[in-house]
């Protein structure tokens, strides 16, 4: 999540002092995000030694010391607003990594961990569901945080489902495959044929 991009819109609608932007960004994310004070702080002073806003200056330090954008802060926000993610890699999903690492730990069942998982995803949507019932019809921001999360956690879930399903059949691939390979046979004297020096069978 971009602070510095979320603070620069905020700028755009007009002045703000640093207490503000974090009440209106919290308010305009549905509460979902928290924001530290500090934070705010740290990133409008960033934002400042780069160009993009402009303080009312030393003289006003304090949580009522103004801030603005800068004709930079709007090309920047601008820029940023139609530039998409980078996604090409996909990102390291702690719960993809426990299910790799799962498969490998001896005396892991990696289908009880699946499992595990899954139940707290669906007692996750189940939370977010009654928000969306409850909280979020009066509020468009939270609505959307809502449904993107809902989405997000589906698509998880049915990660874990496809993982399941796959695992379980490359286990009986194997166990079919061991199953149909014939035992070697011993070596007896018929099948022992001399040969020559050159080791041809005669």
């Amino acid at each position: 999540m971009s602070v510095r991009h979320a603070l620069l819109a905020l700028l755009s609608e007009g002045p703000k002092y640093g207490l503000q932007l974090r009440e209106e960004f919290e308010a305009r994310t549905g509460e979902v995000w928290p924001l530290n004070v500090g934070q705010v702080y740290t990133t409008l002073q960033r934002l400042e030694r780069d160009g993009f806003v402009e303080s009312d200056g030393a003289e006003t330090e304090g949580p009522q010391k103004g801030f603005r954008i800068t004709a930079a802060g709007h090309d920047e926000l601008a820029g940023w607003l139609r530039t998409p993610p980078d996604l090409a890699s996909p990102p390291r999903d702690e719960l993809v990594i426990k299910v790799l690492v799962a498969m490998r730990v001896p005396g892991t069942d990696v289908h009880q961990v699946i499992q595990v998982h899954r139940r707290y995803l669906v007692e996750l949507m189940q939370q977010w569901t009654h928000i969306k019932e409850t909280e979020a019809e009066s509020d468009l921001s939270l609505a959307l945080v809502v449904d993107a999360e809902l989405f997000r956690l589906d698509s998880v879930i049915r990660w874990l489902d496809t993982a399941d399903g796959r695992i379980k059949r490359a286990a009986a691939d194997q166990a079919q495959s061991q199953a149909s390979t014939p035992a070697p046979q011993p070596v007896t004297g018929k099948v022992m044929k001399s040969r020559n020096r050159t080791g041809i069978r005669r």
